[in-house]
């Protein structure tokens, strides 16, 4: 989950750069690899993101240009899968940050630079149409043009739908609000929602396709972040995951007219033989298994991270898990579940 521009302020100084940061052992190693060994003048580094993750990204300006650091410590993260999964969205047309350089050893990388616009920055009921066709554009490309077979991306199968509903029972239920959901009641609902998922055609999922990962540009926008995590999955996983985005809501008339029109991009294309009904049933249940992951994820990174910003995101987020779950007889009781034992405890409105 990459949450680019959110700047902290610079490091602009005559003094030695390694100078300003004694502390940060990483920020010295990346520093002494940008300077010394590929020779680079760095007039100003600055941090250019917070991240949900271990990595950091910073901001640095060279007589050759402006360009961003990824700094992915290797005991935590493995930057192999951003590099792999760079080049093959770049080889379908999706714009992705050009990787100038790589240091697998020490986890940094030397990537073009998209600034610092992310759609939601830009996003108005006046440009929205625009700057979601845009969008919409280039997850078509993904998803038509990206080959699955012999591309090594991992499958989104049973076990990990499994391991990512856990994530809301264990972080959100039990750990944030202290309360337990019944066996029988997770047990029919997760069955409902993974037997769709598993049931759509299966194509190169981003896993993150929402409006922090899209950045503003002025020429083949969007630029496309935050993708190492793709896997091979469900269809309408990353359109619900735009158009249901966990930082900012649309009329729902909106949003399933955006629907609609690229269920009929999938369709005349060939992608789906299903009704528009049943793409929508797929859409709806997909994006409610999304925003159960990501309301125990916001609780996650509150509880154990101490990145207690996230909170401000799971009402909105939890009103999607809530609608949809009404909406669908065979998730009753966990929607009764919610609206009885969740909502007056969270303070949702029912």
């Amino acid at each position: 989950m990459f949450i680019l521009p959110y700047i902290y302020g610079s490091i602009i100084t005559n003094q030695p750069l390694l100078m300003m940061m004694p502390e940060d052992l990483r920020a010295i190693a990346m520093l002494d690899w940008l300077e010394n060994d590929l020779l680079l003048t760095i007039n100003c580094c600055e941090p250019a993101s917070s991240d949900a993750s271990f990595r950091r990204y910073f901001r640095i300006k060279t007589p050759q240009g402006q360009f961003i650091v990824m700094d992915a410590p290797p005991v935590q993260e493995n930057v192999e899968p951003f590099i792999k999964i760079d080049k093959l969205l770049a080889h379908s047309q999706v714009n992705v940050p050009v990787i100038f350089h790589q240091n697998l050893s020490e986890g940094f990388l030397l990537l073009e630079d998209f600034g610092t616009e992310c759609f939601l920055d830009q996003l108005t009921a006046n440009n929205a149409t625009e700057l979601y066709q845009s969008a919409l554009d280039s997850l078509f490309r993904l998803q038509t043009q990206t080959p699955i077979q012999n591309s090594g991306l991992p499958s989104y199968n049973e076990p990990l739908l499994k391991r990512e509903l856990a994530i809301f029972d264990e972080w959100f239920l039990n750990g944030l609000m202290e309360i337990d959901l019944p066996d029988r009641i997770r047990n029919s609902s997760h069955a409902v929602l993974i037997a769709s998922a598993l049931e759509q055609p299966r194509i190169c999922v981003h896993r993150d396709f929402h409006s922090r990962n899209l950045m503003v540009l002025n020429e083949d926008s969007p630029g496309v972040l935050d993708f190492q995590d793709a896997v091979i999955g469900p269809i309408t996983y990353d359109l619900v995951s735009l158009l249901r985005d966990c930082y900012i809501a649309w009329p729902e008339q909106q949003v399933e007219a955006w629907m609609t029109g690229y269920f009929q991009r999938l369709d005349h294309a060939g992608l789906v033989e299903c009704s528009p009904a049943q793409f929508k049933r797929w859409f709806d249940l997909m994006g409610l298994q999304r925003h159960l992951k990501a309301i125990g994820i916001f609780s996650r990174l509150h509880l154990r991270d101490g990145k207690s910003h996230y909170l401000n995101d799971i009402p909105r987020t939890l009103h999607y898990v809530t609608a949809q779950a009404q909406a669908y007889p065979e998730l009753s009781g966990f929607s009764d579940f919610l609206r009885s034992q969740v909502l007056p405890v969270y303070g949702v409105p029912a």
